[in-house]
C-alpha cells in the first residue's frame, strides 16, 4: 500500500489525537501494532460478517449482557465486560478493550475514534492480502440490509461495494428479505465470475433440489481449500416466509457431513464452514459433524477475540465469530502439511478508522452511491443527551426510544420492538439524524401494527421468544436477543422450562389479566397478512423525534432476571 505525505500525515495525526502510542517510522495501516500480523502457514482466510450494510465509520457499544445458560454459562461467546478481557488476556482501558467490551464505551469512544467503514476496511484487506498469497476474503452474510442506502437501492450499494473490496465467496441471511427474484438476479449477474455464493442448507420447497452452490474449492498455494456455505437456518420464521416461499432452510446437519465427506473425496485438504448459524449453533455443529477444520461464524454478532477449539470424533474444529458492523476482520492462517492443518494462528482485528487511511477508490464509490440521498440522510432531528444503542439480551436505549415513538404515536398501551443485533450507536450530544434512524429500522417489511391482545397471548408472545434465546438446545435457538417491551413489566427465569420463564406481568402496577384485552404497537411483522398494516417506523419515530427535539437519557425498561446472580454475562 503506497502512502502519500499528506495521507501519512493525516492518519499519524489522528492516531495521536486518539491516545493511540505510534511509532512516526510505521506505515500508517501500521500505526499500531494492531495491524502487525506477520504471516504464518501456506493457506489464508480473511473473514468479514454481519456489517449490516454500514458504508461509513460508526460508533458501536458491545453487549453488557449477554447470557449463557445451561452449559453456555460462563462459556465463549457469553462473557462481557471484565470477564471477557480475562478469558481473552486483554488489558483494560486499552484499544482492544474498546473494541470487544463495553466497558466506559463514551471516554473510550471518544478517545480510539469511529471504527469500520469500508474504505478503511478495504485498506487493511489490501495490506493482509499482499502478503498472504492467494488470502481469500469470505463475507459471512448480512450484508445488503441494515442502512438507508441499501434499503433504498435493494442492496446494490453492498453488492458494488463488496465486489470491490475482494469478496471472493459469501453466504446470507438478511440478504434474502429483498426476494427471490432479487438474490437471483444478484448472483446470476453482479457476482457473475466473481463471488461464489454458496449455501448447502437451502433447498427447493418441491423437490428438495440445491438453491445455491453447496461448496467452492479454492487452490491456495498448492492446498486446495472447500469453503462451505451456511445461510440462517431459520430465515423463513425469523424473517417473513412470504419473501423466500420457493425455498426452505435448516441446520441440515446429515446433509452438511455428507457436504463434507464429498468435499474430501473431490480432493479438499482443507474444509472451512463459512457459517451464519450463530456461535452457539456452531459450537454444537462442530461437535458432532466430523472433517471440518474451521467454522467462520456469524449471525449473532459475537465478537470474539479467541478462537474455541472444539472436539468431535473426527479430531478438533476451530470455531470463531467477528462480530458485526464492519467493525472486525479476522485473520486466520493454517499450516497444511501432508493434506492435514498441522498448525494455525488466528487474530481477530478491530477496525479502528483513526488508524487506517480510506482507501482512494473505495471512498470514491462510497461518495458516489450516497450522493443521491444525502441531504435526505443528514436531516437533523433531534438531539440526544444520553448514549443511544441497540446490543444487549433484554433491551438498548434506542429500543426504548423506539419503544417509547410507538406508544406515543400509536396511542398504545404496550409496545414489541424486535430484538435486533444490528444498529449503531451515538454519543451523548450527537444529533439524531434520519440516517440514524435508519440504521436502526431499514427493513423491507417497516410496518407498525396496533392490536387488542388478551394477557394470555402477551405471555405466549414472551415465552415463544424467550424459548427462541434460552432453550439449553442451540439447535432450537434463533439466535438474536429477547424482544423488547415497554410499558410492560415482568419477571424472567432464563433457566425455567419453556412455558414457566415469564411471571409477574403488570401494567402501571397492576398485574396483566389473561382474560383482559390490552392495546399493543409493535412493528416487523413476518405474516403476509400485515403487509401496510400502519405507517412504516421509520415514520413513526421520526414524528416522535422532531416533537420531542431533545432526547432525555432513557431509562432502559429491562425484565428482573432471576437466577442469574453471578453469571459472567450479566453485569448486574
Amino acid at each position: 500500500m503506497n502512502l502519500s505525505r499528506r495521507e501519512f500525515a493525516s492518519v499519524m495525526a489522528a492516531a495521536l489525537a486518539a491516545g493511540f502510542p505510534v511509532q512516526r517510522e510505521a506505515g500508517a495501516a501500521q500505526a499500531h501494532s494492531l495491524y502487525r500480523v506477520p504471516r504464518s502457514g501456506n493457506v489464508h482466510l480473511l473473514h468479514m460478517t454481519d456489517c449490516h450494510a454500514q458504508l461509513l465509520p460508526i460508533h458501536f457499544r458491545e453487549p453488557s449482557v449477554n447470557l449463557g445458560v445451561g452449559a453456555m454459562r460462563g462459556q465463549l461467546p457469553h462473557l462481557v465486560g471484565q470477564h471477557l478481557l480475562k478469558a481473552a488476556a486483554l488489558r483494560a482501558g486499552s484499544p482492544e478493550a474498546h473494541a470487544f467490551t463495553y466497558l466506559d464505551f463514551e471516554r473510550a469512544a471518544r478517545q480510539y475514534g469511529k471504527v469500520g467503514g469500508f474504505a478503511h476496511l478495504a485498506t487493511l484487506v489490501k495490506q493482509l492480502k499482499a502478503g498472504r498469497p492467494g488470502a481469500l476474503l469470505l463475507d459471512g452474510g448480512d450484508t445488503w440490509q441494515g442502512s438507508a442506502t441499501a434499503l433504498w437501492t435493494e442492496g446494490q450499494d453492498m453488492v458494488d461495494a463488496c465486489k470491490l473490496l475482494g469478496v471472493d465467496v459469501m453466504t446470507g441471511h438478511w440478504d434474502f428479505t429483498y426476494g427471490e427474484a432479487r438474490i437471483k438476479k444478484i448472483i446470476e449477474q453482479d457476482f457473475a465470475g466473481k463471488i461464489d455464493f454458496v449455501a448447502q442448507n437451502v433447498k427447493t420447497n418441491d423437490f428438495g433440489d440445491a438453491v445455491f452452490k453447496p461448496y467452492v474449492i479454492k487452490e491456495m498455494n498448492g492446498v486446495a481449500v472447500a469453503i462451505v456455505g451456511q445461510a440462517f437456518p431459520y430465515t423463513p420464521i425469523a424473517n417473513p416466509g412470504w419473501q423466500t416461499p420457493n425455498w426452505t432452510f435448516g441446520i441440515r446437519e446429515s446433509e452438511m457431513q455428507e457436504t463434507v465427506n464429498e468435499a474430501r473425496a473431490k480432493g479438499a485438504q482443507v474444509v472451512v464452514l463459512l457459517s451464519h448459524n450463530g456461535m452457539d449453533v456452531d459450537l454444537k455443529l462442530a461437535s458432532r459433524v466430523t472433517g471440518i477444520d474451521a467454522i467462520l461464524g456469524g449471525h449473532t454478532h459475537d465478537g470474539v477475540p479467541v478462537p474455541v477449539i472444539v472436539k468431535n470424533p473426527g479430531g478438533q474444529t476451530i470455531v470463531t465469530n467477528a462480530g458485526s458492523n464492519g467493525k472486525f476482520l479476522g485473520v486466520l492462517d493454517l499450516d497444511v502439511k501432508d493434506k492435514k492443518v498441522m498448525g494455525f494462528k488466528y487474530r481477530l482485528l478491530p477496525v479502528f478508522s483513526n488508524l487506517l487511511a480510506a482507501d482512494q477508490d473505495m471512498t470514491a464509490l462510497i461518495d458516489k452511491v450516497r450522493s443521491p440521498y444525502s441531504a435526505k440522510l443528514s436531516e437533523k432531528l433531534a438531539v440526544t443527551e444520553g448514549t443511544l444503542y441497540r446490543r444487549g439480551n433484554f433491551n438498548g436505549t434506542f429500543d426504548q426510544l423506539i419503544l417509547d415513538a410507538l406508544m406515543e404515536v400509536r396511542g398504545a398501551d404496550i409496545a414489541f420492538s424486535p430484538g435486533f443485533r444490528w444498529g449503531t450507536s451515538l454519543l451523548p450530544g450527537q444529533a439524531i439524524t434520519r440516517e440514524h434512524v435508519m440504521d436502526q429500522t431499514a427493513i423491507t417489511y417497516p410496518w407498525t401494527t396496533l392490536s387488542d391482545m388478551r394477557g394470555d397471548m402477551i405471555k405466549t408472545i414472551l415465552e415463544d421468544v424467550g424459548d427462541n434465546l434460552f432453550n439449553p438446545d442451540p439447535y432450537y435457538q434463533q439466535g438474536g436477543d429477547m424482544v423488547r417491551v415497554g410499558g410492560l413489566s415482568y419477571q424472567l427465569d432464563p433457566n425455567a422450562k419453556m412455558g414457566s420463564r415469564i411471571q409477574n406481568m403488570r401494567l402501571k402496577g397492576q398485574l396483566i389479566a389473561a382474560d383482559k384485552t390490552y392495546k399493543v404497537a409493535g412493528w416487523a411483522p413476518v405474516a403476509e397478512a400485515s403487509k401496510n398494516a400502519g405507517p412504516p417506523v421509520w415514520d413513526v419515530v421520526e414524528s416522535y423525534l422532531k416533537a420531542q427535539k431533545v432526547i432525555k437519557p432513557v431509562r432502559l425498561n429491562t425484565p428482573e432476571l432471576v437466577g442469574m446472580a453471578g453469571n459472567p454475562g450479566y453485569l448486574s
